[in-house]
């Protein structure tokens, strides 16, 4: 893979780069990572190519064994390498705004993985495998072409927050009602008529629902059981924000549904 980027020969900035383990080469018009970046190797905790030109990840990423965060919003990649699965150290990943139609299976074997974002591709399903992030708090698949989401993401323990507005979701698996760490749950703008029955009396922590843009209605909604009990997280999340002088929406406490 060669450079395209003078930054990438700069002898001063690969030492740094040793140095400090952050390899930060945003807005640079790469086309290909640099090599000098391979030739680190276990000295890379953090890769940020955000903005560039990047079609494709080489198979050499597996030498960034120690690699935390990788970042590569806003480029042209199309897939993701299956060898991904080897960086065993990785903490963050973040792919928004490519052109990804499908994560490979081995994305599962990320066991470490706390925030997947992969907002603004053309992904059409998840693999079954995203079940085994067992440490995954974060998950943004906003913008997409989804219809469903695997039943094996109520494996996902540790969640606390779902992003995925802005698709074609039509109905939830009934396994989302697993995750009882959950905290926030954003499906704006999908195909949603109804929850899973059981979601607000399983998921004691969730104080944020955003259902905006669904066929599903205020009455379906303040049906639900827990409802009163959600109520209450909810004002009281909006209270704090306001005990601490956190600016809200104009919209007030807002209940997630479209009246």
């Amino acid at each position: 893979m060669g450079c395209s980027s003078s930054k990438a020969a700069d002898a001063g900035t690969i030492s740094r780069w040793r140095s400090t383990g952050i390899v930060a080469l945003r807005d640079s018009k790469l086309k290909t990572f640099p090599d000098e970046v391979f030739d680190l190797e276990r000295s890379v905790r953090t890769l940020d190519l955000t903005h560039n030109k990047m079609v494709e990840i080489p198979m050499e990423i597996n030498k960034l064994t120690n690699l935390q965060r990788l970042i590569l919003a806003d480029n042209i990649i199309e897939r993701l390498p299956m060898n991904l699965g080897l960086l065993q150290s990785l903490k963050v990943a973040t792919f928004d705004g490519n052109r990804i139609a499908n994560l490979p299976d081995e994305l599962g074997q990320l066991v470490k993985l706390e925030r997947l974002s992969v907002s603004a591709n053309l992904l059409t399903s998840l693999p079954d495998t995203i079940g085994s992030l067992r440490s995954l708090v974060l998950l943004n698949v906003s913008n997409n072409k989804l219809k469903f989401l695997p039943e094996s993401i109520g494996s996902c323990c540790s969640l606390e927050e779902l992003q995925a507005n802005d698709n074609s979701i039509e109905e939830l698996p009934g396994s989302v009602c697993n995750l009882i760490q959950l905290k926030s749950l954003c499906l704006n703008n999908n195909n949603l008529n109804q929850m899973p029955s059981n979601l607000l009396r399983e998921c004691k922590g969730l104080q944020n629902i955003a259902l905006h843009g669904n066929p599903i209605t205020m009455d379906q909604f303040q049906q639900m059981e827990g409802f009163h009990e959600f109520e209450t997280r909810r004002k009281m999340k909006f209270d704090k924000q306001i005990d601490s002088n956190v600016i809200i929406s104009s919209k007030g406490l807002d209940e997630g549904v479209d009246l």
